[in-house]
């Protein structure tokens, strides 16, 4: 069996800006049908347990840890507005959802992936967004990465080879060289290539030395390692809230695998497809069951 699940908030991204390049704007609703017809179609083209994470609000708890956290400033209003109609349309499509209001998207994403890894009966989780953060989920060839734009899927050597370091580091590398999306930024001095050096040697930033002449006697070689780690010393409290920020919750209840088997769309999608504008959508669901 295979789990598809689904960053909501980013197919809500991609469609209207995908509508915005191919026809100078996008439609008050046009952002939600397109993510319902790619959701649909992963249906069509044999998905069987399928799950969508979406940010219902997009501050969460990490917003009280960190003041310069994302928020919804200066998001699009016409995104906003359709992120509960969203979540509303594809339970309609009886598609399952995941509204996360204290937690955001990735999270719930990241408790489907790992309750879908303990169920032996799935073979493979397929996590369809490109987002860093999910790197963290990823496990061998089992949990793997989807980005739909360019069908590329990305297993455990895929983030070794794109972040020099393996999943369980992910949290680590993004509280050392920062994450402007997120809206934190890392250590001073730190970037990709010093964080993957010393990372791959060490793993996690409290296994890091605080003396430089350690690293380069383990072999660890960065330049500016006295800057780096003189950084690193002033910063271990910042670097330690980053990693916390960094790191998603995989706990959250997010019900079982066979929760998420899609049995055909309830009796009221009709009227929500009409109501977007979409027919469609109500037939093809038809057909699909």
């Amino acid at each position: 069996m295979q789990v598809h699940l689904v960053d909501g908030t980013y197919e809500l991204y991609r469609q209207h800006f995908g509508e915005v390049r191919r026809r100078g704007e996008a439609g008050p609703r046009s952002a939600t049908v397109g993510v319902l017809s790619s959701t649909l179609q992963l249906i069509e083209d044999g998905a069987t347990h399928v799950g969508v994470a979406t940010d219902h609000v997009i501050e969460s708890f990490r917003n009280g840890l960190w003041a310069g956290y994302k928020t919804s400033e200066g998001m699009e209003p016409v995104l906003l507005e359709q992120i509960p109609v969203l979540a509303d349309a594809l339970r309609a499509m009886g598609v399952a959802v995941w509204p996360m209001v204290e937690h955001e998207a990735d999270d719930g994403l990241a408790s489907a992936a790992r309750a879908a890894a303990d169920d032996r009966s799935v073979h493979k989780v397929l996590l369809l967004t490109p987002d860093k953060d999910l790197a963290q989920c990823v496990r061998g060839r089992r949990v793997v990465q989807v980005d739909r734009r360019s069908s590329s899927v990305t297993d455990e050597e895929g983030v070794v080879a794109k972040f020099g370091v393996g999943p369980a580091s992910i949290p680590d590398w993004l509280a050392l060289v920062g994450d402007s999306s997120d809206g934190f930024p890392g250590v001073a001095g730190w970037g990709a290539k010093s964080a993957s050096a010393v990372l791959a040697r060490y793993g996690s930033i409290e296994a890091i030395p605080a003396d430089p002449a350690v690293w380069a006697a383990d072999g660890v070689a960065v330049r500016g390692a006295q800057r780096l780690a003189e950084a690193l010393e002033r910063q271990r409290g910042d670097a330690a809230l980053f990693k916390t920020l960094a790191t998603l919750v995989d706990d959250l209840d997010v019900g079982t695998v066979q929760d998420w088997r899609w049995q055909g769309p309830d009796p009221s999608f009709e009227q929500v497809a009409a109501s977007l504008g979409a027919p469609r959508l109500w037939e093809r669901a038809i057909v699909a069951v």
